[in-house]
């Protein structure tokens, strides 16, 4: 994920999971909101003491990224988003946590129904 892509100031953050709509799956959670200052789509992950010691939080986030890199081009611009590993996230393949990113993408409404 490019740097461009990241959400990165600590009052974003708190932005998004303050006024953001939550959707969870057992492998992370999503949290999205409509930027009013952004233009483009901004992510950020998050990884928990709860996931692991720093090697697990670490492997949760960069698994994460990677599997949101597919989607980026296919987003609306002006949004901002929160991934939040959960603890299964660890041991999960790359298809795994595609499948779930695709399962909340879709329930959120970001992704149009005929992408993939």
């Amino acid at each position: 994920m490019q740097r461009k892509f990241r959400l990165t100031r600590s009052e974003d953050f708190k932005r998004v999971r303050r006024i953001g709509k939550s959707y969870a799956h057992p492998l992370v959670v999503l949290v999205a909101h409509a930027s009013e200052t952004s233009t483009h789509i901004r992510v950020g992950v998050i990884a928990g003491k709860t996931t692991g010691n720093a090697v697990y939080r670490n492997r949760a986030k960069r698994i994460l990224r990677e599997a949101l890199r597919p989607y980026l081009k296919s987003f609306a611009s002006g949004l901002d988003l929160i991934l939040i590993a959960r603890r299964p996230l660890v041991t999960a393949t790359l298809e795994d946590t595609r499948a779930a990113l695709d399962n909340l993408f879709r329930r959120a409404q970001i992704l149009p129904a005929d992408e993939s």
